[in-house]
């Protein structure tokens, strides 16, 4: 199953390279695409044409591919959520989560000063299918951690 990866939000498909070569080292056939600029319900459309095909991003690419899964008729196997950002707006950010019905696992740093902790905790539940795996140590961009990180996405992937 190939993973349809979005970039945060000033990044592009070129920024995001290391995740789709490392998930690639890993097995796992992934694609970057690019995204609209501004509003992650503006990007969640970028997603919808890759019905069939798992999709996920990371920050804002993560919030948009979520916003996309959650839409009426949406039609993808699996959700990867990379440094998920809640941004001081926890419930307002995960409203649509009840609404995703394929499996999902939020991959968040234990450092991610955009997405406490506690926060990602208490609200993992409003995922029908998720699961929440911390990096321990790991902030927001995932420096020095990218390999915890795609180890994860990839057993997630491999176990569906």
């Amino acid at each position: 199953m190939r993973l349809v990866l979005g970039p945060g939000a000033s990044g592009t498909a070129a920024s995001i390279k290391p995740y789709v070569e490392g998930l690639q080292r890993r097995g796992v056939e992934a694609l970057a695409i690019d995204l609209p600029r501004g509003r992650a319900e503006r990007a969640a459309p970028a997603f919808l044409r890759y019905a069939g095909e798992a999709i996920g991003g990371r920050s804002f690419g993560a919030r948009a591919a979520s916003l996309a899964a959650a839409a009426d008729g949406a039609d993808f196997p699996a959700l990867v959520l990379l440094a998920y950002p809640l941004s001081g707006k926890p419930e307002e950010r995960t409203a649509h989560w009840p609404r995703v019905r394929c499996p999902v696992i939020v991959i968040n740093g234990t450092r991610d000063g955009m997405a406490p902790v506690a926060d990602l905790q208490r609200l993992i539940g409003l995922l029908p299918n998720g699961r929440l795996e911390l990096v321990d140590g790991a902030g927001h961009t995932f420096a020095g951690h990218l390999d915890d990180v795609l180890d994860h996405a990839a057993e997630f992937l491999r176990g569906l």
